[in-house]
């Protein structure tokens, strides 16, 4: 039997550091699954006072399994064990490398934990039809509540195109002024456009475009990313998005603070009235067998009747034990997470 130790990177947020090795477990059976490996036979360990996840396999890792491992949101290292050593495995990295402080560098208040949206990206991915599309830089995203765009920034990280929408202008300028100020800085060939929002000849909002190259060995080849932001009410995309053009939806859904549709206090302090307006403008832009997921406040959102709700819209939920992701963010916040398939055209 062979084992491999995963060394988890440490968390900004002491409260989410605790519980990252359990999410980090749970999440790793997620990708496995998705991508068709055997269930992974994987416990919390520790080594010389430093906290791992130990994953015993009949033989050394396969190609596959390293790329899984990977992926993982809190992987910071992978090691063989060889008797009381540790042999570092190399990890594979994303396609497109850009600078990591893409998605810690910004600071501001009520910010999702970075790790937790990559976290839910990657199991949100693991139920589409074609979870390679991580891989390959294939996967297009789509986070229709979008705020500063963390998001946005972690599928840039990882080489894919994304799509953003929001209603808040305050957060759009700052996202905005926040991506042009990094390329600019990291002295990255881009372009980056910010332009009224028009069609039909009604005002629809504002959008900025950015395409992006991660070295300029890639910009001559034409290997970039792009990233779109569109300040619109996500209620309403008809004519925005292009149909079926994107694999996975994946946003955080009102805690029980400001974030609705038009000032509407009720549907900003209301996920589930706002997911049933928005649900059908979402699901039009997603593919069949791509994937919806969402992370939401249990203080504020039951479970069975976001089940409830996504079936209702024509979604699977996906399978899984309950509660697996389940943590809490402060006394406010019982944070959990949902996937749900699209397996039919809509």
């Amino acid at each position: 039997m062979t084992e491999h130790l995963i060394l988890l990177a440490p968390s900004a947020n002491r409260v989410y550091a605790a519980d990252a090795p359990r999410l980090c477990e749970a999440e790793l059976r997620a990708l496995a699954a998705g991508f068709g490996l055997p269930e992974p036979d994987v416990a919390r360990t520790e080594v010389a006072g430093v906290d791992y996840l130990t994953l015993r396999t009949s033989g050394d890792l396969t190609d596959a399994a390293v790329r899984v491992v990977s992926q993982l949101s809190a992987v910071h290292a992978l090691f063989r064990r060889e008797g009381d050593l540790l042999a570092p495995v190399p990890l594979e990295r994303p396609r497109a490398s850009y600078p990591g402080d893409l998605v810690t560098i910004q600071k501001y208040q009520g910010k999702t934990n970075e790790q937790w949206t990559r976290l839910l990206l990657n199991v949100t991915v693991a139920a589409t039809r074609r979870p390679e599309k991580l891989l390959d830089g294939s996967m297009q995203v789509f986070d229709p509540m979008c705020g500063r765009g963390t998001t946005l920034n972690i599928a840039l990280s990882l080489g894919l195109d994304s799509v953003g929408v929001d209603l808040d202008s305050k957060d759009f300028q700052a996202y905005s002024a926040f991506l042009k100020t990094w390329m600019r800085q990291h002295r990255l060939k881009h372009a980056a456009d910010e332009s009224s929002l028009r069609t039909s000849g009604r005002n629809r909002g504002k959008q900025l475009q950015v395409e992006v190259a991660a070295s300029k060995e890639a910009h001559r080849a034409g290997d970039t990313q792009h990233v779109t932001y569109l300040l619109t009410d996500t209620t309403d995309l008809d004519g925005l998005i292009r149909p079926r053009s994107v694999d996975a939806i994946v946003t955080d859904t009102p805690y029980g603070v400001q974030h609705g549709s038009h000032g509407d206090d009720r549907l900003a302090r209301s996920p589930l009235q706002l997911l049933d307006r928005a649900l059908p403008g979402w699901l039009k832009v997603l593919r069949t067998g791509g994937a919806i997921g969402l992370s939401y406040n249990r203080h504020v959102a039951h479970r069975d009747d976001l089940v409830a709700l996504l079936v209702t819209h024509g979604l699977a939920p996906a399978d899984g034990a309950a509660d697996v992701f389940r943590h809490r963010v402060d006394a406010s916040i019982d944070r959990d997470l949902i996937v749900a398939r699209k397996l039919h055209a809509k």
